[in-house]
C-alpha cells in the first residue's frame, strides 16, 4: 500500500488516493477541490511539455501562476499514455487508488486501453470521474468542448453583458471551473456511496450541464410563463434597488436593497423614509416597476457622498453593500486578513505567493494548502519506487477505501 509523501498529511480526506488525467482547467480544477481536502492527488502528465496551464496565466520567473494554484498539493508524475509502459504505469497506480478523474473527449481513455472496463478489472471499487463538454453520450458527446462552449450551451453566456451589446464573457474559466466543482462532488457522493455499498461507479460530468445547473428557473420560466430571461448589465429585472452606484469620490458601490425590510431601512439611511410607503415603492411589485426611477434616486442620494460615509451609514442601518473588488482591494482588506482568506504558500523561485485559501471551511477537519503547484516529473522517482515495492500482479483485488469497516471518510 502506498504511503502519503507528506507525514502530516490531514484533513477528511486523507487516505483517499486520487490519479488525475487530462490537462487545462476542468478535471483539474476537481483535483484541486480534493488536494484541498486532504486527498493525495497524483497527477500523471505528458513527458515532454506536461499539463500546458504550465505555461498559461502570468508567468514571472518561469511560473506559471496559474498552475500554482490549480495543481497545489498535488505530487505529479510523467507518463505517454499512448504507450504501453505509460498505460501500465497508470494501471499499476490505479490498483491502489479510490479515484480516477480525466477530462478528454470521450472515447480517448478507451483508446488509450483505460477505459472503465479496464480500470475495474484491476480495481473494482475504483470511481472513474470523467468531465467533457457534452458529457459521454448524446449526439454531441464527440465534439469538443471548451469551457466557453459550455458557458454559452449552457444559457449564461446570453445572460452576460449590457443588453444593448454582444454577450460578454466572464473574466475566468467559469464552465470548467463549474464542471470541476460538479465533479468534485460527485465523486465524493460516489466515495460515501461505495463507503455504504462498496462499490465503484462511472461520474459523468458534463461542461454545458454544469453550467445548466447554475441557470436557476430559466427554463421553466420559458417553458411555463414564456418568458426569455435577456441581458440586463448590472441589474436584475423588476428586482430594485440592487445595483451599482457612484460615489462622490468616484468608487462603485453596490446596494441590495430589494427586500421590503430592508428597502425600508435603505429609505432610513437616505434620510428619506418617505420613499418606503411611496405608493411607486413600497412593495417589491411596486419598485420592480418603477426600478429605474428609484435607481435615479439612489444614484443622486450616493453622488453627495463619499464612499466611506455611505458604507458607514448603510452598514450602521443594516443595507447590504459593497465594493467591487479587485485583487489589490482584497489583499488590503481587514476582513480578508481577518478569516484568512488568502494565504501564502511558499514557492521554490518566487518565495511567498498569495493566493485564495480552501473554501469550505470545517471546523473539525480543515482543507489546507501543503505546496504550489509541483515541477514537471517531480515526483517521478518517489511515487515509481512506492509502486516497485507493490505486489507485481496488478489484478490483485483491493478492498475500496471506502468500506464500512474501515478507518477513514465514512466513519
Amino acid at each position: 500500500m502506498m504511503t502519503p509523501p507528506d507525514a502530516a498529511a490531514s484533513g477528511p480526506l486523507a487516505g483517499i488516493r486520487v490519479i488525475e488525467l487530462g490537462q487545462l482547467i476542468a478535471g483539474p480544477f476537481c483535483g484541486q477541490v480534493l488536494a484541498d481536502f486532504g486527498a493525495d492527488v497524483i497527477k500523471v502528465e505528458e513527458p515532454v511539455h506536461g499539463d500546458p496551464m504550465r505555461g498559461w496565466g502570468v508567468v514571472t520567473e518561469g511560473r506559471s501562476l496559474s498552475w500554482n494554484v490549480i495543481a497545489r498539493g498535488k505530487r505529479c508524475v510523467t507518463a505517454d499514455l499512448r504507450t504501453d509502459e505509460g498505460r501500465d504505469l497508470v494501471l499499476r497506480l490505479v490498483r491502489e487508488a479510490d479515484v480516477v478523474v480525466e477530462n478528454f473527449r470521450p472515447g480517448t481513455m478507451e483508446r488509450f486501453g483505460l477505459g472503465y472496463e479496464q480500470l475495474r478489472a484491476v480495481n473494482p471499487g475504483i470511481i472513474f470521474t470523467r468531465v467533457s463538454g457534452y458529457g459521454q453520450s448524446g449526439p454531441y458527446a464527440a465534439k469538443a468542448g471548451y469551457g466557453s462552449i459550455g458557458e454559452a450551451m449552457g444559457g449564461l453566456r446570453y445572460l452576460v453583458g449590457d443588453p444593448d451589446r454582444p454577450p460578454s464573457r466572464f473574466g475566468v474559466s467559469l464552465g470548467d471551473l463549474l464542471a470541476g466543482l460538479h465533479a468534485a462532488v460527485g465523486t465524493l457522493v460516489a466515495v460515501v456511496q461505495r463507503g455504504q455499498r462498496g462499490e465503484g461507479q462511472v461520474i459523468d460530468v458534463s461542461i454545458y450541464e454544469s453550467v445548466l445547473a447554475m441557470t436557476e428557473s430559466l427554463v421553466s420560466d420559458f417553458a411555463v410563463a414564456g418568458v426569455t430571461r435577456r441581458r440586463s448589465g448590472a441589474i436584475l429585472p423588476g428586482v430594485a434597488p440592487s445595483n451599482v452606484y457612484e460615489s462622490s469620490d468616484g468608487r462603485l458601490l453596490l446596494i441590495a436593497a430589494n427586500q421590503d425590510t430592508v428597502f425600508r431601512r435603505l429609505a432610513a439611511a437616505m434620510g428619506r423614509p418617505e420613499l418606503a410607503t411611496d405608493e411607486r415603492f413600497a412593495s417589491h411589485a411596486a419598485r420592480g416597476r418603477n426600478q429605474a426611477e428609484l435607481d435615479e434616486i439612489v444614484g443622486r442620494w450616493t453622488a453627495r457622498h463619499p464612499a466611506a460615509h455611505l458604507t458607514s451609514v448603510l452598514d450602521e442601518n443594516g443595507v447590504p453593500t459593497g465594493g467591487i473588488y479587485r485583487a489589490e482591494d482584497m489583499l488590503k482588506d481587514e476582513h480578508f486578513r481577518a478569516r484568512d482568506s488568502i494565504v501564502d504558500v511558499p514557492d521554490p523561485v518566487l518565495g511567498p505567493v498569495p493566493m485564495q485559501s480552501v473554501t469550505p471551511r470545517l471546523s473539525a477537519t480543515p482543507g489546507r494548502i501543503r505546496w504550489v503547484g509541483p515541477r514537471l516529473g517531480e515526483h517521478d522517482d518517489e511515487v515509481r519506487a512506492w509502486l516497485d515495492r507493490e505486489p507485481a500482479d496488478p489484478a490483485q483485488d483491493r478492498e475500496p477505501s471506502g468500506a464500512p469497516d474501515r478507518d477513514g471518510v465514512d466513519s
